[in-house]
C-alpha cells in the first residue's frame, strides 16, 4: 500500500547526515502552492482549480483545531503524570472510562486536535482503553459542533446521535481493557501508579504555581514538535482528498448514500478514503441525512471516519510502538456502527 511505503524508511532522504521527512516536506509543498494558487485565484485548468479550491477549504476548515491542538499538547506536556492520570482514573475500569468518554465529548477540538491530546494521554500513562474512549467519542461531540448539527438534523436526532456514540466509545474502551487483561494487547508502557497520600487539587495548585507564562513560547514549540507527525499524515491526507473531490463530484455520492446496504457500505468506504475533520464531517452527513433520507447512514460517516481514519491509525501506531492497538480500532468499533446504522435506518 502506498501508505505503508511513506511509513518506512524510504520516505526519509539524508542529507548531510540528517534525516528528512520525505512525505512531509512534499505534502507541505503541494498544499502550500495549492492554497496559494486558490488563494489568489491564479488561472488554472478547473480539475486543477477544483483540486487547489480543496485544498484551500480544508486548510481554512482545520487549522484552528490544529493551533489549539498543539497548544493543548504544549500544556499537557508540563502536566505531571499524575495528574492526569488521576483526573481520568488511575483505575481504569468502567468509571475511568467514563471518565474519557465525557472528556471527550466536553473537549471543543476537531478530530485532528484531538488526536494530538490524545496521544499526549497516552504519553502521560493514561489506559489504552481510556484513549481509545477519549478518541471515540471525541471528533464531532465538541459544543459547537453539537449545536451546528442540532440546527441541521434536529435535537433529537442529534440527541440519538450522541448517546450512539457514547455508548461505542464506553463499550469500545471496556473491550480493550479486557484485551489488555487477556495479553492480548499490550499495556501501555508509561503507565504510573499514583504515590501514597496522593491528593489531586494539591498537587494542582502545586503545578499551578511553579506554570510560569513567560515559558510559553517554549512550551507552543514543543508543541509543535511533537506534533510533527500527526501534521504529516494531516497534510498527506488533505492531498488525498483533493485528488478524491476533484474525481467524484458531491452528487455522485449523495445519490449512491441510500439508507441500503449498499449505501451503507458506499458511506463506510467513503468515511474510509475522505480524510474529513470533523469541521468538514458534520455538513456532509446532515446532507446524507437530508437527501439521502439514512440517518444511519449519516451516523456511520461521522463515527466510521474515526475507526477507520487512517490519520488516527498511523498515528496510533506510531505512538504505542506497534500495529496491534491501531488495527483492533476498526476491529472492535466497525460490527457496532455498523449495528447502529442499520437500525437507525430501520426507524425512517
Amino acid at each position: 500500500m502506498l501508505i505503508d511505503y511513506f511509513n518506512t524508511e524510504e520516505a526519509f532522504v539524508k542529507v548531510k547526515g540528517k534525516q528528512i521527512d520525505f512525505l512531509l516536506w512534499i505534502s507541505i509543498t503541494v498544499v502550500s502552492l495549492s492554497y496559494l494558487f486558490s488563494a489568489f485565484d491564479l488561472a488554472l485548468s478547473p480539475m486543477a482549480s477544483n483540486f487547489t479550491y480543496t485544498v484551500y477549504e480544508f486548510v481554512n476548515t482545520v487549522w484552528i483545531g490544529l493551533v489549539l491542538g498543539v497548544f493543548f499538547m504544549g500544556i499537557l506536556g508540563t502536566v505531571p503524570r499524575e495528574i492526569i492520570v488521576c483526573a481520568l482514573g488511575n483505575r481504569g475500569g468502567l468509571q475511568g472510562i467514563f471518565r474519557a468518554t465525557f472528556a471527550g465529548i466536553l473537549l471543543d477540538l476537531c478530530s485532528h486536535g484531538i488526536l494530538m491530546v490524545g496521544m499526549k494521554f497516552y504519553e502521560r500513562g493514561v489506559s489504552i482503553g481510556q484513549v481509545v474512549a477519549f478518541l471515540v467519542a471525541s471528533p464531532w461531540n465538541s459544543l459547537s459542533l453539537t449545536i451546528i448539527l442540532w440546527t441541521l438534523i434536529g435535537f433529537w436526532w442529534t440527541l440519538i446521535f450522541i448517546a450512539g456514540s457514547f455508548l461505542i466509545a464506553v463499550s469500545t474502551g471496556l473491550l480493550f481493557e479486557l484485551c489488555v487483561k487477556q495479553e492480548i494487547l499490550p499495556e501501555n508502557p508509561h503507565k504510573v501508579g499514583l504515590p501514597q497520600g496522593f491528593e489531586f487539587w494539591k498537587e494542582v495548585k502545586k503545578w499551578y504555581k511553579g506554570f510560569s507564562f513567560s515559558d510559553m513560547p517554549k512550551i507552543l514549540w514543543q508543541g509543535l514538535l511533537e506534533s510533527r507527525m500527526l501534521l504529516r499524515w494531516l497534510l498527506f491526507g488533505i492531498v488525498l482528498a483533493g485528488i478524491i473531490r476533484t474525481a467524484f463530484s458531491p452528487d455522485q455520492f449523495q445519490i449512491l448514500f441510500g439508507p441500503t446496504l449498499a449505501g451503507l457500505g458506499l458511506t463506510l468506504v467513503a468515511a474510509t478514503i475522505l480524510e474529513v475533520c470533523s469541521e468538514g464531517s458534520v455538513p456532509i452527513a446532515a446532507e446524507i441525512f437530508v437527501k439521502a433520507k439514512a440517518p444511519g447512514n449519516a451516523f456511520a460517516f461521522l463515527m466510521a471516519g474515526v475507526s477507520t481514519d487512517y490519520t488516527e491509525i498511523m498515528l496510533l501506531k506510531e505512538t504505542t510502538k506497534g500495529w496491534r492497538i491501531p488495527l483492533f480500532l476498526p476491529l472492535l468499533t466497525l460490527p457496532q456502527i455498523l449495528l447502529l446504522a442499520l437500525i437507525l435506518n430501520m426507524a425512517v
